[in-house]
This record gives structure tokens, sequence and C-alpha cells, in this order.
């Protein structure tokens, strides 16, 4: 059973990059489609309330094996070692910049969200 819930929820996600895809290139919008699947899924699941179990145990299973997508990537930087070498501090400052943005972000959000928080318990 739990085998068929994961295969609803896997076939239920390819369907949703499937249309995210489409509407990017229907649209022409420069935003890759899966990223507008994830934003569409959002939107239904909070407009929901929830995520479907099918849905749950199917990212379950995909985020035990993340480390899989991780491969394509790292052939790539071999395939194009000539070129990182070259470019090497450009690529350090923008992923150090990116992370400390990125950490920024994240916990000027966080304190957002606890302060919302605790105005509504009060």
């Amino acid at each position: 059973m739990r085998g068929e819930m994961v295969l609803h929820g896997f076939v239920f996600l390819v369907i949703a990059q499937l249309a995210g895809e489409s509407l990017a290139q229907l649209l022409s919008i420069p935003v890759p489609g899966p990223v507008m699947a994830v934003a569409a899924l959002v939107a239904l699941f909070w407009a929901q309330g929830l995520v479907p179990a099918a849905v749950g145990e199917a990212a379950d299973v995909l985020l035990r094996h993340l480390s899989l997508l991780f491969v394509p990537a790292g052939v790539g930087v071999l395939q194009h070692l000539p070129l990182v070498r070259a470019e090497w501090f450009v690529i350090v400052v923008t992923v150090v910049a990116s992370t400390l943005l990125t950490m920024t972000v994240t916990a000027l959000v966080f304190s957002l969200v606890v302060k919302h928080v605790e105005e509504g318990q009060s």
C-alpha cells in the first residue's frame, strides 16, 4: 500500500512539473518550469491547509535520495575544470556573498515570523 501511495505522489509531482514547464513555455516566462510548479504546489497546499499524504510520502522518498541529484553537478564541474580554475575567485566570492545574503534574509524572515506568532498569542 505504501509503495502505491509513493507512486501516486510521484506521478502527481511529475505532472505538476510538466504543467510548470508547459506554463513557462506557453507564457515565455524566464522562470524554470520546476520553480513555477513548486510555487503552484505551495499555493495549492496552503489553500487546502494540508499536503496530501501521497505527495508527502513521495517527497520523503525523494529527500532521502537527494544526494544523487548532486552527481550531475559534480560531473559538470569536472568537465569544465579549466573554466573553474580560471574563474575560481569570482566563484568563491559569489558563493560566500550569496550564502551570507541567504543567511541574513532567513534570519530576518524568521524573526518576523516569531514576532507575528508572539503577537497572535497575546
